[in-house]
């Protein structure tokens, strides 16, 4: 007998709300219903069931429960459909902003990271890429372009480029982990990188291989990693679906 749970089943998960706190009760609900989604307790198609039988599960009011639902219907995390009921749609990976790999980061969320590569080749470098890597334009680089998933939905398009020779870029391992992880394999200690963000709309290029429709939101990503030596080891240009992706980080108020 199989032991996979029938999606169409609403989930069971037990939810720890403090009543004397002063954090309104939606809000707690509304935060340890995201945790599940993010760390794959309520995967992509789960029910939750209708919201009076929910409410009365919990002992909280419907109001309570609509209202902590429609926050995560919001977020585009839950979706609720006619004759079916409120459903889980995706989770939004909340990525912290330092140097670390977005598949390292999908694995430790629990969002079993997968990898399609679409382009790997030596080919010469333009004048952006030669800049950012610190070589003279048109010497070889290793491009690679990678599709990256969680739970089987596309997440990012990940374009990098690489010093030719720098590592073994085959594309079965390319699949099968990350680039930070594959330079770390052989001895390369990533140190620090120059990174910036921005936003912008889908192609329509873009919207087909994101599961997206053209004009959505994206973030954008520049980055030149170098390794503990000051050399430049990797320039990349990815682009994320704002829908399923954050970057998440710290600020300190300066003494």
């Amino acid at each position: 007998m199989s032991r996979h749970r029938n999606p169409a089943t609403p989930v069971r998960l037990d939810f720890a709300l403090d009543r004397n706190s002063p954090v309104p009760l939606y809000y707690q609900l509304a935060q340890q219903l995201e945790h599940a989604i993010e760390h794959g307790a309520l995967g992509p198609g789960s029910l939750l069931g209708n919201e009076i039988e929910f409410a009365g599960r919990l002992g909280l009011s419907r109001p309570t429960v609509r209202q902590a639902i429609q926050s995560l219907v919001d977020k585009g995390l839950l979706v609720r459909r006619r004759g079916i009921g409120t459903q889980v749609v995706h989770s939004q990976v909340k990525r912290p902003l330092e140097l670390s790999s977005l598949y390292d980061d999908l694995e430790a969320a629990g969002q079993n990271p997968a990898t399609r590569v679409l382009r790997n080749e030596v080919q010469p470098a333009s004048a952006e890429v030669a800049a950012a890597l610190g070589l003279a334009e048109g010497g070889d680089v290793h491009h690679i372009e990678r599709l990256r998933l969680a739970h089987g939905q596309p997440v990012a398009f990940l374009s990098n480029h690489v010093p030719a020779g720098l590592l073994d870029l085959g594309t079965a391992r390319l699949e099968a982990t990350g680039l930070y992880r594959m330079m770390r394999a052989v001895g390369i200690t990533l140190h620090s990188a120059r990174q910036s963000v921005s936003a912008r709309g889908a192609t329509a290029q873009e919207a087909e291989r994101l599961d997206e429709h053209e004009g959505a939101a994206l973030l954008t990503m520049r980055r030149t990693a170098y390794d503990d030596t000051g050399r430049a080891v990797e320039y990349g240009t990815h682009i994320y679906r704002a829908s399923r992706y954050a970057f998440e980080f710290q600020l300190l108020v300066r003494p």
